[in-house]
């Protein structure tokens, strides 16, 4: 019997995905080593070289279907790879499949079938053709009642928005605004009471430090909180169409709702690795 420890742990050594390692596992009664060789023969235990390298650069694809959008982040080691034809295809290709097959996760993704393989066969795949590390990162699916707005930047950001009400140019309006300015959360009602509380005694502590007299000290605190919903929620933010800088996005929602939205940018919160060329060739003298 095959068991799932045993799939973890060539796949961790090799790189090669699971239904991969299973496989080979079964071929060889279990033999890990002769597992492993098997995987080499195949071409797929070489992708574990590339697996540790670091994969901030990639496109986001989107795609909307009628009442369902989605947004997918693949990542790859250089910007030269992200416009490889190929390579965006893989990603937009893998948007329709999370769009029309609604899979749970990215465990549940990487085993759906990407025409005759799998999608983290074809991920492997795509490693060995073009010879960086490439990762599925994340996705997200909305699927509603009501409209969903979208906007793509080139291939760099992305944006969906779930609304009800309204025409088509809002939606559009609404999901540049998020690219654009980025807001944290969608309206100060939704701010969690944890985020609000550490900005307010962060601003409490600024006005006491700047000596302000006491019976000013809250009223100070809460512009600045406004200040801070205006800048973070969507609601309150000054729509960016407007020359003035006067009007608020809620201002041109006139009974529209907005109930929620993604805004996905290649390589956020991915701590890219600093190279250093005369470091590096001096550790391969040593």
């Amino acid at each position: 019997m095959i068991t799932a420890e045993a799939v973890k742990k060539l796949r961790e050594q090799t790189g090669a995905g699971m239904m991969e390692c299973k496989k080979v596992l079964t071929e060889s009664n279990g033999d890990f080593e002769k597992a492993v060789d098997m995987l080499r023969q195949k071409g797929l235990a070489a992708a574990a070289k590339k697996a540790g390298r670091i994969a901030a650069e990639g496109v986001i694809a989107l795609h909307v279907e009628g009442t369902t959008g989605v947004l997918v982040e693949v990542n790859s080691e250089t910007d030269f790879v992200a416009k490889n034809e190929e390579f965006q295809k893989f990603a937009g290709d893998l948007a329709k499949l999370v769009s029309t097959q609604d899979p749970a996760g990215l465990e549940t993704l990487f085993n759906l079938n990407l025409g005759s393989v799998t999608v983290e066969a074809k991920r492997q795949e795509l490693i060995q053709k073009i010879g960086e590390n490439l990762s599925v990162r994340r996705f997200v699916r909305y699927e509603t009642d009501g409209k969903i707005g979208s906007y793509l930047h080139g291939t760099r950001i992305g944006v969906i928005v779930d609304y009800s009400g309204g025409d088509e140019q809002l939606g559009k309006d609404l999901a540049m605004q998020v690219a654009a300015s980025n807001p944290l959360y969608l309206s100060r009602e939704t701010v969690p009471a944890e985020d609000l509380n550490r900005e307010r005694a962060i601003f409490e502590a600024q006005v006491k430090e700047s000596g302000k007299p006491a019976n000013v000290v809250g009223k100070i605190v809460e512009g600045k909180l406004e200040k801070f919903f205006g800048e973070t929620c969507l609601i309150d933010q000054i729509f960016i169409k407007d020359p003035d800088g006067k009007q608020k996005v809620k201002d041109i929602l006139k009974g529209a709702v907005v109930s929620r939205f993604a805004r996905f940018q290649v390589g956020e919160g991915i701590e890219k690795k600093k190279e250093c060329f005369a470091e590096e060739v001096a550790s391969q003298l040593k």
